[in-house]
């Protein structure tokens, strides 16, 4: 650190000057033993942070994947009304492809009905056609002011279609565990293959990155697991 190398250059120029004084030698001295060891244990403390920030910052990718499963799992309905099944559907909003819930006030009415009420009424033809399109299996209901949405029963083939559905989400999630996964590795082998942390440091990285993958992989088997029974319970 910029101090650090500060203040072992004072002490340099201090000795320097006893020496030019006094004869002070620093051949055997206290500072030709201390300044390497000084600046070798701050090398090691520095590549030390630098693997801890690996694993850190795999850890907080990996829980956003799983944020992300379970968000898009409260898209699928499993036979009630909730906002929330609209959250992936996207309207093409001036070429834009916009979030509804971005577009519309989005409400339960009845609780086998939802109500999308949209800020700019001339939205309303985009929107309807933004939700014939997605994969919602709902007809929407445009009355010139807001679109109606019925919650119909599930049927035992539609119930099947969005077990899949969820299986789906949650390998796309596995994937992306293993993507973070494979590049907070590969970080770690280049530190190991550059010399600066030695080969028990570098598995141990990997290692650390390898539990982080299989927690957050259980995970999201367990959310799939829930969601399925949810959506499979008459």
């Amino acid at each position: 650190p910029p101090l650090l190398q500060e203040t072992m250059m004072r002490v340099l120029l201090l000795v320097s000057a006893l020496s030019a004084v006094n004869g002070f030698t620093t051949t055997n001295s206290w500072v030709t033993r201390t300044v390497p060891a000084v600046s070798r244990a701050a090398t090691r403390r520095a590549v030390a942070m630098d693997v801890d920030k690996i694993t850190s910052d795999a850890e907080t990718k990996m829980k956003k994947s799983l944020d992300s499963v379970q968000s898009n799992l409260d898209t699928l309905r499993a036979g009630r009304a909730s906002a929330n099944l609209l959250d992936r559907v996207v309207v093409d909003y001036y070429g834009a492809e916009t979030p509804l819930n971005q577009l519309a006030g989005i409400s339960v009415t009845g609780g086998q009905a939802l109500t999308i009420d949209p800020y700019d009424k001339s939205t309303l033809g985009d929107i309807e056609r933004a939700l014939m399109e997605s994969d919602l299996g709902m007809t929407p209901n445009n009355n010139g002011e807001t679109i109606r949405l019925n919650i119909p029963a599930l049927t035992e083939d539609r119930r099947k279609e969005l077990s899949k559905t969820a299986k789906s989400l949650g390998e796309d999630g596995k994937t992306a565990l293993r993507n973070v996964r494979r590049d907070a590795v590969d970080k770690v082998k280049k530190l190991a293959k550059a010399g600066d942390i030695s080969e028990d440091q570098g598995k141990d990285g990997e290692d650390a990155v390898q539990k982080m993958t299989d927690k957050y992989v259980k995970e999201i088997e367990t959310v799939i697991k829930k969601k399925e029974a949810d959506i499979m319970k008459v």
